[in-house]
C-alpha cells in the first residue's frame, strides 16, 4: 500500500510539472510532510528487544544467581505456576495473574528476580524502562506500549515459547497517578494504553504474556493500575537480613580468591543496610584493592577498607593541619569510646583518613539487625552522636563545626522518640504537633542526654587522649586493634 501510494504521487508530481505547473511548494511540504513522519515512527516504533542494555541474555539468570530474597522468590515462582501449569490452571477455573509488582528500594535485585522469571518459565523476554515511554509528541508513549506488547509476541513465535515476559522497570514513571501532572495529557494517554493492553491479555491465547513491573514508589502509581486484574500480586523485594546479605556475598565472590571464606560472616554483620547491589560493589571495590597491592588473594583488611569506601567514598588527599588532626582524633576517640561503653563489642573501625565529605568517621558493628528500638536504645544512639562534640569540650576546652551532622542526627532521633509515643508527650501524631512544643521537648531530650554524655565521658578521659594518640599515629584502627588499646588504656587508667 505505501509503495502504491508513493508511485501515485510521484506521477502526480511528475505529470503537473510537464503541464507547466510549479511543483516545488508541493515537493517541498511532501519532504517536511514525510521528514516529521519517519521521525515520529523511529520515535515511537524502536525495538524493545534492543532497549534495556544489560539485559542480552536472561537465559543465564536463574533463582539460584539470588541471594537475600527467600520470601520474594517463593512468592515469584508461585504466581510462575500459571504459565508453567497452564492446562492445569485452566482446568482448575484459576484466573490467571496478568501482572506482578516488585516493590522495593534501589539495588534490591527486581531486574533479576524479572530475567529469573524468564528463565525459569522458558519465556521471551523483554524489558524496558519507564522513562522510555514519555515524550513531547502526543501518541508516541501510547504507540510504544503498543509496540511493545506486539514485540513480546513476535518474540515469543520467533523463540518458539508459549509465554513471554515483559518487564517495565521504574514503572511509577509510566504509571503515575492521572491528573498529577498538569497541562500535560502524554503522560495520562501512554498510562491508558497500558491498561488496554492488560485487559487485552487472554489467558486462553498464545503466547500469554505476564507483565512483571519494578518500582521503589508505589505510592505514586495510579490505583487502576494496582486493582485486581491488573497488577494482581505485589511482590516485596526488601534489603535483606544478615543471612541474606551472607549469601550474597558468597555469590559475588565464587569468582575471586578469598584467604578465608569465613571473613564473609564478619562482613555481612558490618553491612547492616547495604543491598544487593551495595554488597556487589562491596566485593569489586575488595578485589581492588588486592589488585593495588599486587596480592593473589582477598583478606578481611581489604573488605573492611572497601566497606568504608563504599559508605562514605574514595580517600582524599587532602591532609589536615596538626591542630585540625588533634580535633578530628578526639572527636572520632569521643563516638569510639561512648559506643564501646555503652553497647560493648559495637566499634568495627576507627580512621581519620577523610572520605567524602568526612574527614573521620567511626563504623558500627551491630551482633544482629535491628528493626524494632526502645526509648533507652535511641537514646544511647544519641549519646554515642554527641559523644564527638563532648569530647572536644572535654579535653579541648571547644568545640567545632564538625559536629554539624551529629547533631542533626541526634535531633532526628529525638523525634523519633517523641513520634513514637515514647516521650513525656505520650500518644502524638508527628503532623499535629505545635512547633514550639516539639522543638521544646527535642530540646529537653536532648539537653539531658548531653549532660549524661559529658558525665559518662569525663570519667574515661585517659582512654579518649590515648585512642586520641593512637589515631593519629596509625590514622585507622580495625577491630582488634581498637580492643588492644581501649583494654589496655582502661587497665591503667
Amino acid at each position: 500500500m505505501k509503495e502504491i501510494i508513493a508511485g501515485t504521487g510521484l506521477a502526480v508530481v511528475i505529470f503537473l510539472a510537464i503541464v507547466g505547473v510549479n511543483v516545488m511548494p508541493v515537493v517541498l511540504l511532501a519532504a517536511v510532510v514525510l521528514f516529521f513522519y519517519y521521525f515520529l515512527q523511529n520515535q515511537g516504533l524502536v525495538r524493545f528487544e534492543e532497549l534495556g542494555s544489560g539485559v542480552k541474555k536472561p537465559s543465564q539468570i536463574t533463582f539460584t544467581d539470588i541471594g537475600g530474597q527467600e520470601s520474594a522468590v517463593s512468592e515469584l515462582k508461585e504466581a510462575l505456576q500459571f504459565i508453567i501449569r497452564a492446562e492445569e490452571v485452566a482446568l482448575r477455573g484459576i484466573r490467571p495473574l496478568k501482572g506482578v509488582l516488585l516493590v522495593g528500594p534501589p539495588g534490591t535485585g527486581k531486574t533479576l528476580l524479572a530475567r529469573a522469571a524468564a528463565s525459569f518459565t522458558s519465556s521471551a523476554f523483554v524489558a524496558v524502562s519507564g522513562s522510555e515511554f514519555i515524550e513531547m509528541y502526543a501518541g508516541v508513549g501510547a504507540r510504544r506500549v503498543r509496540q511493545l506488547f506486539a514485540d513480546a509476541r513476535k518474540k515469543a513465535a520467533a523463540q518458539k515459547h508459549n509465554s513471554a515476559i515483559v518487564f517495565i522497570d521504574e514503572l511509577e514513571v509510566l504509571g503515575t497517578r492521572r491528573g498529577s501532572h498538569s497541562g500535560h495529557m502524554e503522560y495520562d494517554q501512554t498510562l491508558n494504553q497500558l491498561l488496554v493492553e492488560m485487559d487485552g491479555i487472554n489467558a486462553g491465547c498464545e503466547p500469554h504474556i505476564l507483565l512483571i513491573g519494578a518500582t521503589n514508589r508505589v505510592d505514586m502509581l495510579d490505583p487502576a493500575l494496582l486493582r485486581p486484574g491488573r497488577f494482581d500480586r505485589q511482590v516485596q523485594v526488601g534489603l535483606p537480613d544478615r543471612h541474606g546479605r551472607r549469601k550474597i556475598l558468597e555469590i559475588h565472590t565464587r569468582n575471586k580468591k578469598l584467604a578465608d571464606m569465613a571473613c564473609l560472616d564478619e562482613v555481612a554483620r558490618a553491612t547492616f543496610g547495604f543491598s544487593g547491589a551495595h554488597l556487589e560493589s562491596l566485593a569489586n571495590e575488595a578485589a581492588i584493592l588486592a589488585l593495588r597491592e599486587d596480592v593473589a588473594v582477598i583478606e578481611l583488611r581489604h573488605l573492611n577498607e572497601a566497606i568504608d569506601k563504599v559508605i562514605m567514598g574514595e580517600k582524599l588527599e587532602r591532609k589536615p593541619s596538626q591542630a585540625e588532626m588533634e580535633r578530628i582524633s578526639t572527636h572520632e576517640a569521643g563516638h569510639a569510646v561512648m559506643s564501646e561503653v555503652l553497647e560493648p563489642g559495637s566499634v568495627s573501625s576507627l580512621t581519620i583518613v577523610s572520605r567524602g565529605k568526612a574527614l573521620g568517621f567511626m563504623r558500627k558493628s551491630p551482633r544482629d539487625d535491628q528493626y524494632l528500638y526502645t526509648r533507652e536504645e535511641l537514646e544511647k544512639q544519641i549519646m554515642v552522636a554527641l559523644g564527638g562534640a563532648a569530647a572536644e569540650d572535654l579535653c579541648l576546652g571547644n568545640r567545632s563545626n564538625g559536629a554539624r551532622n551529629d547533631f542533626s542526627q541526634a535531633w532526628e532521633l529525638a523525634r523519633e522518640i517523641i513520634e513514637s509515643g515514647l516521650s513525656e508527650l505520650g500518644v502524638v501524631h508527628g503532623e499535629d504537633i505545635p512547633p514550639a512544643v516539639l522543638y521544646d521537648e527535642c530540646k529537653k531530650i536532648l539537653g539531658a542526654m548531653e549532660e549524661k554524655t559529658c558525665h559518662l565521658l569525663d570519667e574515661y578521659m585517659p582512654v579518649i587522649k590515648t585512642l586520641a594518640f593512637s589515631l593519629r599515629e596509625e590514622e585507622s584502627l580495625g577491630r582488634n586493634r581498637f580492643e588492644e588499646i581501649f583494654a589496655s588504656a582502661v587497665a591503667n587508667g
